[in-house]
């Protein structure tokens, strides 16, 4: 791992770039879900140079955005209605994701404005989701809201200001912890490093989080065979509602 940064290192050192160099990289590439999974850290780490291979000699903040796989979702308010809480409004939205994750050298307000921190989605309450439909702005809002309450409570989205720690405005490295209830999929870490106000660099990496052994098993049949699959979770649990049966007739 530290071999390829520095190989890099070395080969941006050599081109011709105007810009600042950033180089980012992670723990590891690819992480495993298998049974009895507790959830996992990855540090995510790097350089920024000037196309010299030198420090870039700017006084700089990096902030770190990971994000999950993106699905529709259909978001439905609770009403109470006398002593019942039923279901009211609902909204749906074409694209969410399904974790969400910011850490930043420094807080987000003092590094960029409103506008660049929406650009960039630099904060759970700069999180772009396209609403399917018209939509009241407020409406809108509230939902948008609700939904990065109901995750964060779950632990998929997160931020952590102050949680990047450079070293000599050279090195920087942070961590995100990804909880065992993560979804599958590619997660793309996009690093931005910022100064004055504006983003001077960025990059992105990637990360697998695959479910492997039994549970991968599981997740290609009720996916290739969906019938079949649905058939035999009907069959065990009529045999294990049958087998309740007869233990308590037993006792």
């Amino acid at each position: 791992m530290m071999r390829a940064l520095l190989a890099l290192l070395c080969l941006f050192a050599l081109s011709g770039q105007r810009d600042p160099i950033l180089v980012p990289e992670i723990s590891q590439h690819e992480v495993q879900v298998r049974q009895g999974f507790t959830g996992t850290e990855l540090l995510l780490f790097g350089a920024i140079l000037d196309p010299s291979g030198t420090r870039a000699g700017l006084s700089y903040n990096i902030v770190v955005v990971l994000k999950g796989p993106t699905a529709p979702i259909r978001l439905r308010e609770k009403e109470r209605i006398g002593p019942i809480w039923m279901n009211a409004q609902n909204t749906d939205f074409r694209s969410a994701p399904s974790f969400f994750a910011v850490s930043s050298s420094a807080k987000i307000s003092d590094i960029v404005d409103e506008r660049t921190a929406a650009i960039y989605e630099l904060g759970l309450d700069f999180i772009q989701l396209s609403p399917s439909g018209v939509i009241d702005p407020e409406e809108q809002t509230r939902f948008t809201t609700g939904l990065v309450d109901l995750r964060q409570r779950q632990g998929l989205y997160k931020e952590a200001m102050e949680g990047v720690q450079i070293s000599e405005q050279v090195l920087y490295q942070a961590r995100i912890s990804l909880p065992s209830n993560v979804q599958t999929g590619t997660y793309t870490a996009e690093t931005f490093a910022i100064t004055n106000g504006r983003v001077i660099a960025s990059a992105i990496s990637e990360v697998e989080v695959r479910k492997v052994g039994f549970e991968r098993f599981v997740e290609l049949f009720s996916q290739q065979q969906s019938f079949f699959y649905g058939l035999l979770a009907v069959c065990l649990s009529i045999f294990m509602g049958w087998m309740a049966g007869r233990l308590f007739a037993l006792i």
